[in-house]
């Protein structure tokens, strides 16, 4: 397993991948191009692709082609272009098949107060990337950071992704200020999900998640200048076509222009 950080002295890290597990080709083209990003901008790259979505808005809604295919084609593309790969886990009895082939977990948002979900990742020793609920404030993660470092001993690297929180019905916004915040009370490393922020939840076709892509690079950029650890960004060669999310996920080919972007803002942030 790769020794994943979410934290970097001198790079953002920088989760990326399709919203859900789709087809091989799909998988290998869009792991590849970000291989080929990270070696070139010199960021670290972790490759993402859920499994399960298992919290669509319609029982016929697209989930994903389920954990044994899913971690089956995580495991390929791991292995074929060397990037370490996440995914999430719902139940605590996906933890131990999922540990075995990923080298991050993830507790999307809508369970990141599930104590035992938490302390089942924190005990499988690989680092957890825990998604801040859209209801959470920055400094109620703190103990969902506690509870994952509780079955730890405190060793599990761990970060806490910011994804927006609730503003009104369908629809959401990001406080700056709360990266900070969550730095503080809990100690993890931030990562700033820019493409889950700009969702308008419920308010696409059919009842699922529209949302305005548009919006992304100013928030990545925001975000930037305000000092988060790392980036979030869920990629598509074509997102009109994704399976899921295909209203927020960034075009794969428009990505070097704005990790580029991205990481002049950050570096100068950190200017003396």
């Amino acid at each position: 397993m790769t020794d994943w950080r979410f934290r970097r002295p001198d790079r953002p890290t920088l989760i990326a991948g399709p919203c859900v597990v789709e087809g091989l080709a799909v998988m290998r083209e869009t792991a590849g191009r970000l291989a080929e990003l990270g070696d070139a901008l010199g960021i670290p790259v972790c490759f993402k692709a859920s499994f399960d979505k298992a919290n669509r808005s319609r029982p016929d809604a697209a989930r994903g082609p389920g954990i044994e295919q899913g971690l089956a084609t995580l495991e390929q593309v791991r292995r074929e272009t060397g990037l370490p790969v996440l995914t999430d886990v719902h139940e605590v009895h996906q933890v131990g098949p999922v540990a075995a082939v990923a080298d991050v977990l993830q507790v999307p948002a809508f369970l990141c107060r599930q104590t035992d979900l938490l302390v089942a990742c924190g005990g499988s020793g690989r680092p957890v990337n825990i998604k801040k609920g859209q209801w959470m404030d920055p400094a109620g993660m703190a103990g969902a950071v506690e509870k994952v470092r509780s079955s730890s001993g405190g060793a599990v690297e761990l970060a806490v992704t910011e994804r927006g929180t609730f503003f009104g019905y369908g629809d959401l916004v990001v406080d700056m200020r709360g990266f900070d915040e969550i730095r503080r009370v809990s100690g993890a490393a931030v990562v700033f999900d820019a493409t889950h922020s700009v969702q308008r939840p419920g308010r696409g076709a059919q009842g699922s998640s529209g949302g305005n892509r548009a919006a992304i690079p100013a928030l990545a950029l925001a975000a930037a200048a305000a000092g988060v650890d790392g980036f979030f960004i869920e990629t598509h060669p074509e997102p009109a076509k994704a399976a899921s999310d295909a209203e927020t996920q960034w075009p794969l080919a428009e990505l070097p222009a704005l990790l580029r972007r991205l990481l002049r803002v950050w570096l100068a942030a950190r200017e003396p």
